[in-house]
C-alpha cells in the first residue's frame, strides 16, 4: 500500500492527525540539482519531508505556481548568473543536474570534500 496518500489519524482523537503522511525524498544531502523551472543550481546541504519555512515566504510565491507543502523540500547552496545565495525548493520543482560541473558557492568547502559523479561528499565532522 503506498501511504504517501493516505492520512495516519489517532485511535485517541478521530480525525485528528496524528503524523504527517509518508513521503519521499528523492534527493540526498550533496546531490547537485537545478530548478526545473527557474534552471538555477545548488547543492543539497538539509531536507525537510514537509514544508517548514514561514506562512510568509508560501503566500510570497504566486499561487498559481506555489507548490504543496505535504512534499519535501530542500535546502540548497544555490547559483545563478548574478552569483551564490540559499535556496528552499520543494521536490517538484527539482531536477538531478546533468551537467557533471560543480557548483559555485563559497559554502561548499565548509560543508563538503570532494566533487565526484555529480554529488559532493559531506565532511567527516559533520555526519552523525
Amino acid at each position: 500500500m503506498d501511504l504517501r496518500h493516505h492520512s495516519l489519524r489517532s485511535q485517541y482523537s478521530p480525525g485528528v492527525l496524528a503524523a504527517p503522511a509518508i513521503t519521499h525524498a528523492n534527493f540526498a544531502i550533496g546531490d547537485v540539482v537545478c530548478h526545473r523551472l527557474l534552471g538555477f543550481r545548488g547543492v543539497v546541504f538539509d531536507i525537510d519531508p514537509v514544508f517548514a519555512n514561514s506562512e510568509e515566504w508560501y503566500q510570497a510565491i504566486p499561487e498559481d505556481m506555489r507548490p504543496l507543502r505535504e512534499q519535501p523540500f530542500y535546502h540548497l547552496l544555490a547559483e545563478n548568473g548574478d552569483g551564490s545565495y540559499i535556496a528552499y525548493v520543494s521536490q517538484q520543482n527539482l531536477l538531478a543536474d546533468d551537467s557533471d560541473e560543480p557548483v559555485d558557492h563559497p559554502a561548499i568547502p565548509g560543508l563538503f570534500e570532494d566533487y565526484a559523479d555529480g554529488r559532493y561528499a559531506l565532511r567527516r565532522e559533520h555526519r552523525h
